[in-house]
């Protein structure tokens, strides 16, 4: 065991602990004088212990021993997204959320992120580097990854659901996919994007009564903003506009820690959350940003390191799974804070407020450790 943690990755350890530092401080700002969110900040330390923890003992558990058992995995998070659909109580306009004694909440998307990683690892890992074909293996992986998409969308949440599709598309970028398929599924995207924007257009008025009428209109809301921000109603680009003017206000050096203006007078909803950026923005500016801009850079530097050792392709696919959703959480979040992405509910990794995002992501760190430390037992399966 002693040998299993001499493995850890020193550097990743303390971008994690300046991580713990800047997100107490800024969900302590962000919270300050709002007695609902009282001792948010504390949480975040307790959250911080509780996912050390949780990426020690992954760190000792060999990652093979997931792959081994992916089927149960996968059977596990498809109950949990059915079981939080049909039981669970709406929050914030979604049945996403188990709430657990102490009035905390769990929320089994982010628990499946892990999971459809080392799904889709297994079934990649079956071709031992050569090409993926399509019939054998692209559509097995796309029926996988389908059906807890479809389960989260149907919650709804847009924005886990679409991080699921991008952690697929990351490993399979490096699963050896031919060329011509890549090719083929570039355009298939694009041309969807066009199609999607256009008949969003054409039929705007139709897509905005049939979502008002099932419940869904803010889909329509989040979207229309971001296609159409100059003919949107207000309420549509409140969240957007605010967050750009807070950010560019903070200029170069910030406000100051805890003199944000807007985030002070609660014109940005969620500030400890989703919206925790335009914190960081205002109060500290693009020095500020550009830090913990930094931190990230670093953290993913590390694991692209540990997957290009690795001698196993399966472990080197889960690294490269869990990089994939890291990049793409931090784009889409600090995106949509200054309107290059639609607003959706992803959280920014290690830094915003929530115990089951915390936890997921200390888990993925263990789980990247687990890749580095049981390369010696390396032994590729049949």
């Amino acid at each position: 065991m002693i040998y299993k943690l001499k493995k850890l990755d020193v550097g990743m350890l303390v971008i994690l602990v300046a991580f713990m530092v800047v997100s107490t401080l800024l969900v302590h700002s962000a919270t300050y004088g709002n007695p609902g969110y009282r001792d948010y900040d504390v949480k975040t330390v307790i959250f911080y212990g509780i996912g050390f923890a949780a990426a020690i003992v992954s760190t000792l558990i060999d990652y093979r021993i997931f792959l081994k058992g992916w089927y149960v995995l996968y059977g596990i998070g498809i109950v949990m997204l059915v079981l939080v659909y049909l039981t669970a109580k709406e929050i914030n306009g979604a049945k996403s959320w188990f709430v657990l004694p102490g009035g905390l909440l769990f929320q089994p998307a982010e628990m499946v992120k892990i999971i459809l990683i080392i799904t889709v690892a297994y079934l990649m890992g079956r071709r031992k580097g050569d090409p993926l074909r399509i019939r054998s293996d692209l559509l097995v992986i796309a029926a996988f990854s389908f059906l807890p998409f479809a389960l989260v969308m149907i919650q709804p949440d847009l924005g886990n659901a679409i991080i699921y599709l991008v952690i697929v598309l990351g490993m399979l970028w490096i699963g050896n996919v031919r060329y011509t398929h890549v090719l083929i599924g570039m355009a298939v995207v694009i041309g969807s994007l066009i199609l999607f924007v256009n008949l969003f257009n054409t039929y705007n008025k139709n897509i905005h009564d049939f979502l008002e009428e099932h419940q869904k209109v803010h889909w329509y809301e989040r979207i229309n903003g971001f296609i159409n921000p100059s003919e949107a109603p207000q309420s549509e680009v409140y969240q957007a506009e605010n967050s750009k003017i807070a950010i560019g206000s903070g200029g170069l050096t910030g406000d100051g820690y805890m003199k944000g203006d807007s985030k002070n007078r609660k014109l940005i909803p969620y500030p400890y959350s989703d919206a925790i950026f335009v914190v960081i923005g205002e109060e500290f500016g693009f020095q500020g940003a550009a830090v913990v801009l930094m931190l990230y850079f670093l953290l993913i530097y590390r694991m692209i390191l540990i997957a290009f050792q690795c001698l196993d392709l399966r472990g080197s696919f889960i690294v490269i799974g869990i990089v994939s959703m890291y990049v793409f959480q931090v784009f889409q979040n600090i995106g949509m804070m200054i309107g290059l992405m639609p607003i959706t509910g992803i959280t920014l990794p290690f830094i915003s407020y929530g115990g089951t995002s915390l936890l997921l992501n200390m888990l993925c760190i263990g789980l990247v450790f687990s890749v580095k430390a049981h390369q010696e037992k390396y032994e590729m399966a049949a």
